[in-house]
């Protein structure tokens, strides 16, 4: 059984998708982590090598390629990925919504970008740039994977579930998760 969950910046995604992988005892992988690697080989923010990836595809052909292989080779993990759930189509696909708002807050205050050695994301001063940089982000990602794909991530029809977790904890959310899951997959 494989999980990919999508969804909004600020959503949860990967804080879901790691307690989802542990409950189930399934591996995780982020495309987020994917991205992080490849903006720091290039000394750019995640924003700026979303610009970039605007123009050079091979960003986004790259982490296609590691995330259909993946889909390929692997099973009994959970990935976090706005594409994912279009890359590896016989994953059972989760989307996780926030208001905008209460994303940019989330981001803000995300401590992991000091305690796991990342330079802090230069749109992030302030919760007003946050918000702004979230919403440049949602804009160029949308114009990207239209382009490249035809399609758009954020339409939630595309998924066989879809959580808002604006007002609610990773571990309700997470319970939704595996619920859902099982009732898909009898076996797992």
């Amino acid at each position: 059984m494989i999980i990919t969950l999508s969804g909004v910046p600020g959503s949860g995604k990967s804080t879901v998708a790691k307690l989802v992988a542990k409950e189930l005892g399934f591996r995780h992988y982020s495309a987020g982590d994917f991205m992080r690697e490849i903006a720091g080989k290039r000394g750019l923010s995640l924003l700026e090598l979303g610009r970039a990836a605007e123009k050079d595809h091979s960003i986004d052909q790259e982490l296609d390629k590691r995330t259909t292989e993946l889909g390929k080779r692997e099973d009994d993990f959970v990935m976090d990925s706005r594409l994912a759930y279009h890359f590896i189509p016989d994953s059972f696909k989760v989307f996780l919504e926030v208001d905008d708002r209460e994303a940019a807050k989330r981001i803000f205050s995300d401590i992991r970008k000091k305690k796991e050695g990342r330079k802090v994301e230069k749109e992030s001063t302030t919760p007003a740039a946050t918000l702004a940089a979230i919403k440049k982000r949602r804009k160029s990602e949308e114009l990207r994977y239209k382009k490249y794909y035809n399609l758009n991530p954020y339409d939630e029809k595309q998924y066989d579930l879809v959580i808002d977790t604006t007002r609610t904890t990773p571990e309700k959310v997470v319970g939704k998760v595996v619920t859902a899951v099982k009732k898909f997959c009898r076996t797992c």
